[in-house]
């Protein structure tokens, strides 16, 4: 046998030593990634993902509001996407306690450690939104 390199990790640590050469990349973080994105506009929102365009449909919030119970069924893993979607369900006229329920709902089906993590990162949302309003 001979002694080959794995490509996919000559690949990656290649990758590391560029990423290390940025020295922007030393201070990054998803959460600040996150904060450059932005949220969408309701109007927006409810044209593109809402009932605008499909009458009798769901609305934005609505849709927002499963794909967020759909996040916490997945066991709240993906962290980034639980507070986008909460940012924006909220944006779309989500209520802390339509966003409470939601998650709440998951436990039956989830189970409580992933309702759990959902809460946590909805309730961080949620305070930081207060936060920029205040």
């Amino acid at each position: 046998m001979s002694d080959q390199k794995n490509p996919f990790a000559d690949m990656m640590a290649k990758m590391q030593e560029m990423a290390k050469s940025f020295p922007a990349m030393e201070s990054f973080s998803p959460e600040g990634f996150e904060k450059m994105m932005g949220t969408m506009p309701k109007d927006m929102m409810e044209t593109m993902f809402g009932s605008t365009l499909n009458e009798g449909g769901l609305d934005a919030r609505t849709k927002l509001l499963l794909t967020l119970a759909g996040l916490t069924m997945q066991g709240a893993q993906n962290e980034m996407a639980i507070r986008q979607t909460v940012r924006h369900a909220a944006e779309a006229g989500a209520t802390e306690q339509h966003i409470s329920e939601t998650i709440g709902m998951m436990s039956v089906f989830a189970g409580l450690p992933a309702v759990t993590r959902a809460s946590e990162l909805a309730q961080k949302v949620m305070a930081d939104r207060k936060d920029d309003e205040t």
